[in-house]
């Protein structure tokens, strides 16, 4: 992998890809979850613009989904009941993402 540095759109599209596939599947792993967590700590350093200051607050919803340490089992369960927040986040993320940030 290069280490040209992930753009924001970038970053929202990896975000967008792990909610969703967490929201489809029903199920993810620890490391996804911190994945999850430092990509949403990396947006919110950059993101600090009023215009996206409805993202934000989703940013800190999904931090605080992300920062649970669960077991594999505790994870399902976890992820099962944030079913709604899981689809609500990646639909504002996919709201912000292409039309927003292009760079």
């Amino acid at each position: 992998m290069s280490n040209m540095p992930l753009t924001t759109n970038d970053q929202l599209n990896i975000l967008y890809d792990l909610l969703t596939e967490q929201s489809e599947d029903g199920c993810g792993t620890p490391a996804e979850c911190q994945q999850i967590a430092r990509l949403v700590q990396s947006l919110q350093n950059k993101l600090a613009d009023p215009s996206v200051e409805n993202l934000q607050e989703h940013l800190s919803g999904i931090s605080e989904y992300s920062q649970q340490n669960y077991s594999d089992d505790q994870l399902t369960e976890h992820i099962y009941s944030n079913q709604a927040n899981l689809q609500q986040w990646a639909s504002a993320i996919e709201q912000i993402k292409d039309s927003r940030f292009h760079g």
